[in-house]
């Protein structure tokens, strides 16, 4: 079959569906006690279950619909299916789960196919009150992300110890510095002292993110995400029904997916490619059947559990050439005001960990318009990228007419 034929019947999906409502918990309040401190690790309290319903009644008053609207539903993180349908009461006529743009995608396919026409996403996790780790003698290898216990036994023990290697290849290759890391957490954090509702207020410089120590060296602290408590809730809708919603539609134009899951377990497809070749692949899909380029996009943004996501994303996607990504950060590019504004809610390094969930939301809030100092200026496309495990996908979402 010649990828013409694929690009046709990935066609027939543009513009099928939008999002036309969002919601999410209150990641900088919950965050902290009374007093203004972070709360304790493992202090328990937080329920997945709460914070999922809490952000979905939060995205049907955003939307203007009702529970009873929704006929298809999306659960990710750690909840269960059968459950989440038990306590909010529904009996869906379509269901799937997974992370944010898999359930996008699959709710997309769902109602072109004519199986429901509303589809709520979930996701929630109290992970910082349950001591969730990630990394660590006690990691957990959740969602099939087995690499890192098998490399237990030598100390490789974290996601973050795999993107430390990563990185570590790139300096070598292409020179990348620390310095030009930098502008990465600097930039995120900027972002997200525009928005009252991320958990890291305070100013972040070059200097203070070089003075902090490493954490799986060339990787520092800045350049991991934080691990706190919340809930996302997204509503993708058919096309024609989202014109009579609250807001504006937001039209999910492109989408695409490729993975690179052979020697995984050897490091090879992120340490030796940095997964450039699925980059590639998911761009031959997502921007031909959106209809733009790179250089149409207004907003950007990629999951960034480890700052050097972006890196390799921006090189694989075609916003730089290969090895260039470090130079391309500098000078505020990636800042709300430059030529290619990155995860500007402040992403998972300074807004929220919701595992890719929260980058959703703030690109249809930035193509909504209205977010005072962090508001992009005309933006009309926006793009999601993500590599996580071995899946490369990715969404083009467009203001809708």
């Amino acid at each position: 079959m010649s990828p013409q034929a694929d690009l046709e019947r990935l066609g027939a999906l543009k513009d099928v569906a939008a999002i036309v409502g969002v919601g999410d918990t209150d990641y900088a309040a919950d965050y902290r006690t009374p007093q203004g401190e972070a709360r304790p690790v493992g202090s328990g309290g937080g329920d997945s279950y709460v914070l999922a319903t809490r952000a979905l009644r939060r995205a049907l008053d955003d939307a203007g619909l009702e529970k009873d609207d929704i006929d298809g539903l999306c659960v990710g993180g750690p909840l269960a299916h059968e459950r989440m349908c038990e306590l909010l009461g529904l009996n869906p006529r379509w269901s799937s789960g997974g992370d944010a743009p898999r359930s996008i995608i699959e709710a997309v396919q769902a109602i072109q196919a004519g199986l429901c026409t509303t589809v709520a996403c979930v996701y929630g996790n109290a992970q910082r009150s349950a001591n969730v780790q990630y990394g660590g003698p006690q990691a957990m290898g959740g969602g099939g992300i087995l690499a890192y216990i098998y490399y237990a036994p030598w100390g490789l023990t974290s996601q973050g110890a795999l993107y430390a290697l990563m990185f570590k290849r790139h300096q070598l290759v292409y020179g990348t510095t620390e310095e030009q890391l930098a502008a990465v957490a600097v930039a995120l954090r900027k972002h997200a002292r525009l928005n009252p509702n991320a958990i890291m207020q305070r100013p972040l410089s070059t200097e203070d993110y070089l003075n902090t120590g490493y954490i799986v060296e060339p990787l520092r602290l800045f350049d991991y995400c934080l691990v706190n408590d919340g809930g996302v809730a997204i509503i993708v809708q058919r096309a024609d029904l989202a014109r009579e919603r609250r807001h504006e539609p937001v039209l999910v134009s492109g989408l695409g997916w490729s993975e690179l899951s052979v020697d995984a377990t050897q490091l090879r497809p992120r340490v030796e490619g940095f997964y450039f070749s699925a980059h590639r692949d998911v761009a031959e899909q997502v921007y031909p059947m959106a209809g733009v380029t790179q250089r149409d996009i207004d907003v950007y943004a990629t999951y960034d559990s480890f700052s050097v996501h972006l890196l390799f994303t921006l090189e694989g996607f075609g916003f730089c050439g290969e090895g260039e990504s470090g130079a391309f950060i500098q000078d505020g590019r990636i800042e709300v005001g430059g030529e290619l504004p990155c995860n500007t809610s402040g992403g998972m390094l300074s807004e929220s960990y919701m595992q890719s969930w929260n980058q959703q939301v703030e690109l249809v809030r930035q193509l909504r318009g209205g977010l005072g100092d962090r508001q992009v200026e005309g933006a009309e496309v926006a793009q999601y990228a993500h590599d996580v495990a071995g899946k490369c996908m990715s969404l083009i979402y467009t203001k809708g007419g």
